[in-house]
């Protein structure tokens, strides 16, 4: 006769076993489905969460899709409760958390591949456009980042003057531009090169170098001093 330990539990076993994995090779071997089995025992204490996560991975198509969905949308396209959305939702902006505590001391940004790190921890979980100025001191060290605007999916307004009076305001003669597009690819748009372009300009006219404009769409990244386009580059 079965326990009634097992007839509370019958999938423990199974709980006990991806637990197990997750401590001896961390996720490295799991696939998404799994993934999203282990994070949501914390919001099922009992029963199969498998069945569920293919649930919410066949609905949104994939994790990244799932978790930069808004609550509002987690709720009504899973037809869960408001927890266990949060709980999704929470994971990317854990994430960007993470990044930029990780990035709390100096650093300095004196390459493409440095900078490229940096704004891609800086970009992590946003799902509308953000653009930052990167104030760097006179060795390349970075000293403060600015939100200058954040928009939609696929646009964000920016203003060479906003640039400009980040700029004055923390007294430095070279900036890095970073921005993403969430929704889309790395290569910039005809407004990207254009307001880039006039960023450079209006800088000029106070002694301040535009040293690179970096795009991060996902895990890949566009470098305007890797391409010679309107800035000084590195060093």
């Amino acid at each position: 006769m079965p326990s009634d330990s097992m007839e509370k539990h019958p999938h423990q076993g199974h709980r006990d076993r991806i637990r197990a994995r997750y401590y001896t090779s961390g996720l490295e071997s799991f696939h998404d489905h799994e993934v999203l089995e282990l994070l949501l025992y914390y919001c099922y204490p009992r029963g199969d969460t498998n069945p569920k996560a293919h649930q919410m991975l066949g609905e949104f198509g994939s994790l990244h899709n799932l978790f930069e969905a808004d609550i509002e949308t987690l709720t009504q396209r899973l037809n869960c409760t408001e927890n266990i959305a949060l709980l999704l939702n929470l994971i990317p902006a854990l994430a960007n958390r993470y990044f930029r505590s990780k990035w709390s001391s100096k650093v300095t940004l004196d390459s493409e591949t440095a900078t490229a790190k940096f704004a891609m921890d800086l970009c992590i979980g946003h799902t509308v456009e953000r653009f930052y100025v990167l104030s760097l001191d006179n060795r390349q060290r970075l000293i403060n980042t600015t939100l200058i605007s954040k928009g939609t999916v696929d646009e964000a307004a920016v203003y060479p003057r906003e640039v400009i009076r980040v700029a004055i305001q923390d007294k430095v003669t070279g900036v890095i531009l970073a921005h993403n597009h969430p929704g889309g690819s790395m290569k910039p748009s005809r407004a990207d090169l254009e307001v880039t372009r006039q960023i450079v300009d209006g800088l000029s006219f106070i002694g301040v170098t535009v040293i690179d404009h970096i795009i991060v769409a996902g895990d890949t990244y566009y470098s305007f001093a890797a391409r010679g386009q309107h800035v000084t580059g590195y060093s």
